[in-house]
């Protein structure tokens, strides 16, 4: 047990110090796979980390956390293929570390932050999953459901927000569940504002703070998500089932695609603009902006997103 200060009453408490989970350890794995009993079945360590180019030793510290939430969005991309060529979407771990590590494939926020979760459960952190009401890019007056999952991760300096699943605006570094506290990533500024007992994140964008979703502290279980992650990937008025999106970031850069359209923009608030010319350069697009290795039958599919004609 440690002595710690809750960051949102400012009340000291003893907290307990996660422990590295069985089967993992405080340093780089070795041999090659490490599984965590009892944590997460088939959670190969060591795949994972080569995957996002992890070298550290994985102690259950914010130091971790920090560099493991830098380095994980800019290697495994923020896409959605899989609804729109009518796959079914799994969240179990192993079907993740199958799609997501081993083929090289990317993933929406369900997959994205229970792969993260998993990772960081295995290596001794105490995770939770929190539902958000996304509040970027719907217009003016219209409430979403709670559909996009984040991560409360429990450290001895108290409670973090992670998040590695976020599309364009996707989190790069932890954020400290801390309200009216400006909060740098490598790219950018973030805060949360405290709206009776939830919170709202913002992002500074120009000069302006712009919320980007709205969430509460109450913990979600994985029969939540299997809900939410059925409706995302196949009703057709999903937007997940209606356009093509990518998203990663990459040093001080970020790329988002929509459809053919792809942007880059720079940390000086610059935005670089092309449309992709035809299903051949759409595809080069994919496989060099965003690093993902496409499944068998993509070309066919991304030509409705293209003015080529068929």
């Amino acid at each position: 047990m440690v002595l710690a200060r809750s960051a949102l009453t400012g009340v000291w408490f003893a907290a307990r110090v996660p422990a590295i989970a069985p089967g993992c350890r405080a340093e780089m794995p070795d041999p090659a796979n490490v599984d965590c009993p009892g944590v997460m079945p088939d959670m190969d360590l060591e795949a994972y980390f080569a995957r996002i180019a992890y070298s550290g030793a994985p102690a259950p510290t914010l130091e971790t956390l920090t560099v493991l939430h830098r380095l994980h969005p800019a290697a495994i991309t923020f896409e959605n293929l899989d609804p729109l060529l009518k796959r079914p979407v799994r969240l179990q771990v192993d079907a993740l570390m199958a799609k997501l590590v081993a083929q090289r494939r990317g993933g929406y926020c369900y997959e994205q932050n229970t792969l993260f979760a998993a990772v960081l459960r295995c290596l001794g952190y105490r995770v939770a999953t929190l539902a958000a009401r996304v509040q970027w890019g719907p217009p003016e007056g219209v409430v979403r459901s709670r559909s996009h999952m984040l991560l409360r991760v429990e450290l001895p300096q108290g409670p973090y927000l992670a998040d590695v699943g976020f599309g364009l605006l996707t989190l790069t570094a932890p954020l400290r569940l801390q309200p009216d506290l400006e909060q740098a990533t490598p790219h950018g500024l973030n805060r949360l504002v405290g709206s009776g007992d939830e919170f709202q994140l913002q992002v500074r964008l120009a000069d302006n703070w712009v919320p980007i979703y709205q969430f509460a502290l109450q913990e979600q279980v994985s029969a939540d998500w299997e809900v939410q992650n059925w409706y995302t990937s196949t009703h057709p008025d999903s937007t997940f089932t209606n356009s093509l999106m990518a998203a990663r970031p990459v040093g001080d850069l970020r790329y988002a695609l929509l459809n053919d359209r792809l942007s880059v923009h720079h940390a000086d608030g610059t935005v670089e603009r092309r449309t992709a010319r035809g299903v051949s350069e759409l595809a080069a697009v994919l496989q060099t902006f965003f690093d993902i290795r496409l499944p068998a039958g993509a070309n066919e599919f991304l030509r409705r997103f293209t003015k080529e004609p068929a």
